[in-house]
């Protein structure tokens, strides 16, 4: 009865943890068996209020070794999209569709480029279309980068 009534209140502070993270669903489900796992080794220690205070402590520093774990997957697949984003609107010929992948996760997305052009404050833009694929879903969405002072492209609308 004492042992059910711990592993229900592990859960419980598991989901509250989860509950709290911002990021994306990787990150969310790494807190999630991070704070599981690190609550199942605390329990093995001590007796008592000791144990307690370990399947504490094991809850809290598993949650957030699984969500810093699950925040770099997620980051993983952002910088791929923004590091080939930048490429393609770079180099590309317009109307050449230029891919990434992150072989970790699974998720692909691509980027084509339109041509140049001059907008009234004098910037150069382009348009561009971008594909993103998670978990065999795929998604576009259109948008617009200018050329910032520092050679950058900025996304002004997308």
């Amino acid at each position: 009865m004492i042992r059910s009534a711990r592993y229900l209140a592990i859960g419980f502070i598991a989901l509250a943890l989860a509950a709290c993270q911002e990021g994306g669903q990787k990150q969310t489900l790494g807190t999630l068996l991070g704070a599981v796992g690190g609550a199942v080794v605390g329990s093995q220690i001590g007796k008592g209020k000791g144990q307690l205070v370990a399947v504490a402590a094991g809850t809290l520093l598993g949650g957030f070794l699984g969500s810093e774990i699950g925040k770099s997957l997620d980051h993983a697949d952002r910088t791929a999209m923004e590091n080939t984003t930048q490429r393609s609107l770079e180099t590309a010929p317009s109307g050449n569709t230029v891919s990434w992948r992150n072989p970790d996760s699974g998720h692909a997305g691509t980027v084509t480029p339109q041509p140049s052009y001059q907008n009234a404050s004098g910037s150069y833009c382009r348009e561009y279309e971008q594909t993103i694929t998670v978990d065999g879903r795929t998604e576009t969405a259109h948008g617009t980068a200018c050329r910032q002072s520092d050679g950058s492209w900025k996304i002004v609308n997308g």
